[in-house]
């Protein structure tokens, strides 16, 4: 080959690369354009629109979605109180991230399956799971008080993190079952800086898995905040992983549910995993053994008080005329019967069969557990014999 006719080949490669160049600085300019944060209801109460994500929803969804934020928050609080009375052994609240709950659990099919770690009360609320099935492990007389599958929401996970491989293998196997369903990993701030996060990011991309990652950002860590934990903001990490991220504002109820519809359909249709980042704020404390006063600012409480997707809610509805005064007496009046079905099942909770604990450890049993049975009930028995002397 002479030297001309390499020249000569070349110049298209040169010619292309510079079209490149113009395509990807258009491209750029284009995303710098949108806005990082997807909003469709400002903090006040007005709707806006945003060029790729919208909904259209009745009146009856819109009133649907306030209600259950509302409902959440009462039974929330009443564990919180339950708590603090000795009858909880520990709570960890959603407080303030009502919508990011809600506005994603009312964007799941019936078929999707849900991986939540211990602060998804209103996901279980959407996903049909009787609120006073939450509090048996919280009480400690189970572990876990439903039934996996009778919801596809699965019980609480403690273990931070962990739930985004249970979920990455769950979804892989929804994958080769042939299934157009997706799988939902929720995880915090804190979670995203846990290695089994990054492995089910790497897993997940690598098999093309039909699953959502859904962190809620609510700013802290227990007491760390997110600037000490990620040099990029969350939803940037899933670039590196070879898939797309987005973030909400988690306090907009209407964005998180455009946000996660979206993602849960790109999952279904075969184009692997998303990140969404719900970006939030915990008004609460970690759990009730926390105290937040001693690591953040009031200040920083406040700002995002204005900012409560309930509030924010309620005032659209307001505006545009679709409750008034007998609607929320109504929901009022519901939130109570709630709070006092809450109340009675707590103190009416049996306490376990002092023997479960060595059930379902094997399907078809163990001797090494059989024998730790025996030991135990000779260990019980043993205080019998001392009450009756």
């Amino acid at each position: 080959m002479t030297v001309e006719s390499t020249a000569a080949r070349s110049k298209p490669r040169r010619s292309s690369g510079k079209r490149t160049t113009t395509s990807g600085t258009r491209k750029r300019s284009q995303a710098a354009a949108r806005p990082e944060l997807v909003q469709l209801l400002t903090p006040e109460g007005e709707r806006v629109e945003h060029p790729d994500y919208s909904v259209d929803l009745t009146p009856d969804e819109l009133r649907g979605l306030y209600r259950d934020m509302v409902l959440t928050r009462r039974f929330d609080a009443e564990a919180t109180a339950l708590q603090r009375q000795g009858e909880l052994g520990l709570w960890a609240s959603l407080l303030g991230q009502e919508a990011a709950q809600i506005g994603s659990g009312r964007a799941l099919r019936d078929d999707d399956y849900v991986f939540p770690t211990y602060r998804e009360h209103g996901v279980a609320w959407c996903r049909g799971v009787d609120p006073t099935n939450l509090l048996g492990m919280f009480r400690g007389v189970n572990n876990g008080g439903w039934d996996p599958y009778s919801n596809n929401f699965h019980l609480y996970t403690i273990v931070i993190g962990s739930q985004a491989l249970h979920a990455t293998g769950y979804a892989m196997g929804v994958a080769k079952d042939g299934a157009d369903s997706a799988v939902v990993a929720y995880f915090g701030d804190g979670a995203s800086s846990q290695g089994d996060v990054a492995e089910a990011f790497t897993f997940s991309a690598v098999y093309n898995a039909p699953v959502v990652f859904f962190c809620q950002n609510n700013q802290w860590a227990i007491s760390e905040p997110t600037e000490r934990q990620s040099r990029v903001p969350i939803y940037q990490r899933a670039a590196g992983f070879g898939f797309p991220g987005v973030r909400v504002d988690g306090n907009d109820v209407l964005a998180v549910l455009a946000v996660t519809r979206a993602a849960l359909e790109h999952a279904r249709s075969g184009q692997g995993p998303m990140l969404v980042e719900a970006f939030t704020y915990r008004m609460g404390a970690h759990t009730t053994s926390d105290d937040p006063t001693r690591y953040r600012k009031d200040a920083e409480r406040e700002a995002w008080e204005a900012k409560d997707p309930i509030l924010r809610m309620r005032t659209y509805l307001e505006k545009e005329g679709l409750i008034d005064a007998d609607w929320l007496s109504g929901l009022d009046e519901e939130s109570d019967a709630l709070a006092q079905r809450v109340r009675e099942a707590i103190r009416t909770m049996p306490d376990p069969d002092t023997m479960a604990i060595f059930e379902n450890v094997y399907a078809d049993g163990h001797a090494l557990v059989d024998e730790e049975r025996a030991r135990f009930a000779e260990y019980l028995a043993s205080f019998a014999d001392e009450e009756g002397r």
